[in-house]
């Protein structure tokens, strides 16, 4: 080796530094390529996210979260859920037997609880390894309340993301949707609902600012019908009172409860009549004839059966005694619009059903067929909503 007066010759300096240039080169690039590798999303619950990409195992803290999954994923919706609630199949029979038909492998997929969080296993979701869990702000499953699921599922490699189509739907679903999107890499696709959804909703914002205060009407939403056996559990907050809250009508209960849902006395309901009854139903094909205190509305239902099943009902007392069943102003709505982007449906359906002469060129039915047609991998079978 040359050396003079103990330094290294000016050749050795050379090669030296471009060693040293060609290894800050490949830091550089691997820090790069490593930061290409994660993104950062702020979820529903306000918290800052990192997720690992590309996303390949995901669990879903309610499968009723199957159809949005759709919206993005298509025929794919499947190829990614490698656990689940089992909550669609208990709650809405129906529609999980529609997905059945089409995608068989959903039986295949792990459930690690049933319909309730107090289900929920652990050990079993952490078993399945998942990159990703979708969990909801509130609902049936884990949610945002259950913090030490969420430490534990953290510490275990899961990134923990909630989404929100039910505590504030108009306010939240499209955001949910949004951050499914980006964990997912399908922004496209969440992108191209998004438009959709706010072009259906802008057609009902503009009748409302037509809407003169002496003509709002008020209206009793009783919900999941039948379920307790007695009248009248309803909703003042979230869920499908948000919806009614949006098109601006008086929902009788709201002043009365201090929470989200309650019972409404009977006898203030038959003194304090409102102008419009809404039923939300939880029944199904299964339900007919075990079950016929519920409403019945949803896939594979017709017409005829949802009709008969609202009048019956309504045939009852104390909604018999009501002036919007006499008066013909008496509705029925499937009670799982409350947790799904699908809720655009409900809205025009409502904003249809309260203000008749503002919105009569509007077609919820239409939103509906295109809504499947172009953002769900099953056909639209069946009856979401009834008028008496």
């Amino acid at each position: 080796m040359n050396v003079i007066k103990g330094k290294v010759m000016p050749q050795f300096l050379s090669i030296k530094n471009r060693l040293i240039a060609l290894l800050s080169v490949c830091l550089v690039l691997f820090s790069t390529h490593s930061v290409a590798k994660s993104i950062t999303v702020t979820d529903l619950a306000g918290r800052e996210v990192v997720i690992s990409q590309p996303v390949e195992r995901l669990l879903l803290s309610e499968s009723r979260y199957i159809p949005a999954l759709a919206i993005l994923e298509g025929d794919q919706v499947l190829s990614r859920i490698v656990g689940m609630m089992g909550d669609m199949k208990l709650v809405d029979p129906d529609s999980y037997q529609q997905y059945q038909t089409a995608f068989p492998d959903i039986d295949n997929i792990p459930l690690f609880g049933k319909g309730a969080t107090e289900s929920f296993s652990l050990e079993t979701a952490l078993a399945l390894k998942a990159d990703v869990a979708f969990l909801g702000v509130e609902g049936h499953g884990p949610n945002a309340r259950n913090s030490e699921i969420i430490e534990i599922l953290e510490r275990a490699g899961v990134a923990v993301v909630f989404i929100d189509f039910r505590k504030d739907p108009v306010k939240n679903t499209l955001r949910s949707l949004e951050v499914m999107g980006k964990v997912l890499g399908r922004e496209a696709q969440a992108k191209s609902y998004i438009q959709f959804y706010n072009q259906e909703l802008d057609k009902v914002k503009q009748g409302l600012a037509m809407i003169k205060p002496e003509d709002v009407p008020t209206v009793f939403l009783h919900s999941r019908v039948g379920v307790n056996g007695e009248c009248c559990e309803t909703m003042a907050r979230g869920m499908v009172a948000q919806m009614l809250d949006f098109i601006g009508v008086k929902n009788m209960a709201q002043p009365l409860l201090p929470g989200s849902v309650g019972v409404l006395n009977q006898e203030y309901l038959l003194t304090h009549q409102p102008d419009i009854y809404i039923g939300t139903a939880v029944g199904s094909t299964q339900t007919q004839k075990e079950a016929p205190q519920y409403i019945v509305l949803g896939t594979s239902i017709s017409a005829k059966v949802a009709h008969q099943s609202l009048a019956a009902i309504t045939q009852r007392p104390p909604l018999n005694q009501l002036t919007a069943v006499k008066n013909k102003r008496a509705y029925s709505i499937w009670h799982h619009f409350y947790n799904t982007p699908l809720n655009i449906v409900a809205i025009q359906t409502f904003a249809k059903w309260a203000y008749p002469k503002t919105f009569a060129e509007l077609s919820p039915q239409k939103t509906l067929e295109t809504l499947y047609r172009d953002y769900q991998p099953v056909p639209l079978n069946g009856t979401y909503w009834m008028a008496l």
